[in-house]
């Protein structure tokens, strides 16, 4: 008797759930989102650069690029060879001045300057002059010039103060000049600036020594 052959029944193919509403809309969703947070990091990252640039910006112009007036002083003087009469008909002085000028440039650049003229002036007569030649003060450094000035008052024998001022001991002298000259950034930019100088000098006779000076 043949073995009756169980029957075999084909697999029905299990048919695909749908996804619901909720599932098909939330993976967009989730994607949506990562793409906006990510926009909004690189939007962050830009602004907090753009921030960056402008600190750095403003700092470089309110520092490197803000260009200063040098400054033009006299530093230090003595005197020599000092003779005067306090003569009242006919007074007189006559001197040599040795003096270290200072051209203070505190600019992130240097500045170059032309040949300029130191005055010495007796109430507001030139009893003496010295030439500055041409030359350059490195950046954020000091340059020193050394002068001598021959003085005498040839010039001012007319003066009615002169014959008390001399009797008094102390001379007052005034000594003015001043610089042109351009102080040059980064080797491209160039501006233009003109320290003065403007200074009072007390002479000691009876010592024959500088009493004071005084510098605006």
């Amino acid at each position: 008797m043949a073995e009756n052959d169980p029957e075999v029944h084909p697999t029905e193919p299990t048919e695909a759930q749908p996804k619901t509403d909720v599932e098909s809309a939330s993976t967009p969703s989730e994607e949506l989102r990562r793409r906006k947070n990510k926009r909004m990091k690189c939007l962050a990252c830009v602004a907090v650069l753009a921030i960056l640039l402008t600190a750095i910006i403003l700092s470089f112009a309110l520092t490197v690029m803000h260009v200063k007036n040098p400054k033009f002083r006299l530093s230090s003087i003595e005197v020599e060879d000092l003779r005067f009469s306090p003569s009242a008909t006919s007074p007189s002085f006559s001197l040599k001045l040795d003096a270290e000028l200072a051209i203070k440039n505190t600019n992130f650049g240097h500045y170059n300057y032309e040949n300029s003229n130191i005055t010495l002036a007796y109430r507001e007569t030139k009893v003496g002059e010295a030439l500055i030649s041409k030359g350059r003060a490195n950046t954020r450094s000091t340059k020193e010039i050394e002068i001598t000035v021959d003085v005498n008052s040839s010039n001012a024998s007319s003066d009615s103060n002169l014959a008390g001022d001399l009797d008094s001991g102390i001379l007052s002298l005034t000594s003015y000049g001043d610089l042109s000259g351009k102080v040059h950034l980064l080797g491209v930019f160039k501006k233009k600036k003109s320290p003065q100088m403007n200074c009072t000098i007390n002479i000691d006779l009876v010592n024959e020594e500088i009493q004071d000076w005084n510098c605006n």
